[in-house]
């Protein structure tokens, strides 16, 4: 079979049907490994219209699980109409013939406004509003009628990026929720995973096209000037140079947290244990000699008398 796709991070290609097995395949190592769901659990999808979002209940759906999905209708304008169409075609041509269902929420019904209006009354970003608004339905849904676990179609360009932009800006408390597993910490909180995370955004689009899931290709016009974009941008050109980089970075981060915490030395403590006075001039060094020493007896050597 012809390849239709060649993976340089993996240094492989696949033919049509070895990648869609290979795309399974990560995601069901995903939810293996970090413990997201079971078979018997109730899956609450979160879809927008994209590829990422079905195509993860596409996989899910492929793979048997019990996967319904939310799609919250933003009310921007065409874009919206458009993102709405797509996720009901796909709902009722695929998902229903494996016995999913499909849940709508839309803001202007509940608010009174769409996201642009609320955003200005608001006086907040629009993105941010957004973003508020979407965690809080996919959680009120999850939690109301009973899902088990919610997910996003969050991929590993997405996890990167985000990894970035937070150790950019230090920002501790975000480091802390990047897991692709998130658990019902408090009542009312459902549990949140991340099945895409081994999956980069090139993969899923080919998926997307190499199984016809018919998606909205346009980005959200409100993203525009995203830091997020310029995150990914820079992360596309090290990985064009370098290929696995974002697999490197975000899964190395990933891997050092699940390493217990080691019990912390303070610098002081640290040189008490490992320095002592250089045999030739006294400085502190963690050898015989110092470095300057060294440096001097050869340079001394070196010159003529």
């Amino acid at each position: 079979m012809r390849a239709v796709i060649s993976l340089p991070r993996h240094n492989a290609a696949f033919c049509k049907g070895c990648f869609t097995t290979f795309v399974h395949e990560q995601v069901a190592r995903a939810i293996k490994s970090f413990k997201m769901f079971t078979p018997e659990d109730r899956i609450l999808v979160a879809v927008s219209g994209g590829k990422d979002s079905l195509a993860l209940w596409h996989i899910l759906l492929a793979l048997g699980y019990r996967a319904d999905a939310l799609y919250v209708n933003l009310g921007i304008g065409g874009y919206s109409e458009e993102s709405h169409r797509k996720v009901r075609h796909y709902a009722d041509t695929v998902a229903a013939a494996h016995g999913a269902k499909l849940i709508v929420h839309v803001v202007e019904q509940e608010a009174g406004a769409g996201i642009r209006e609320l955003a200005t009354i608001l006086h907040r970003p629009t993105c941010s509003t957004c973003g508020t608004i979407k965690r809080y339905q996919f959680n009120r849904a999850a939690v109301e009628q009973d899902y088990d676990v919610m997910a996003t179609g969050h991929n590993l360009d997405d996890e990167a990026a985000r990894l970035l932009g937070n150790v950019l800006h230090w920002q501790d408390e975000y480091l802390d929720k990047q897991s692709p597993t998130l658990p019902a910490s408090v009542e009312g909180f459902a549990k949140k995973v991340k099945p895409l995370c081994r999956l980069s955004e090139r993969e899923i689009a080919a998926y997307a096209v190499v199984n016809r899931i018919d998606y909205i290709v346009e980005e959200c016009p409100m993203a525009k000037g995203s830091k997020m974009i310029l995150y990914k941008e820079v992360l596309n050109r090290l990985e064009t140079e370098s290929p696995g980089t974002k697999q490197r970075f975000y899964w190395g981060f990933l891997e050092k947290q699940t390493k217990p915490e080691p019990a912390t030395e303070s610098m002081a403590e640290k040189d008490q244990r490992t320095l002592h006075p250089c045999q030739s001039c006294g400085q502190p060094t963690t050898a015989d000699t110092c470095s300057y020493c060294k440096m001097m007896a050869k340079a001394k050597t070196a010159t003529p008398r």
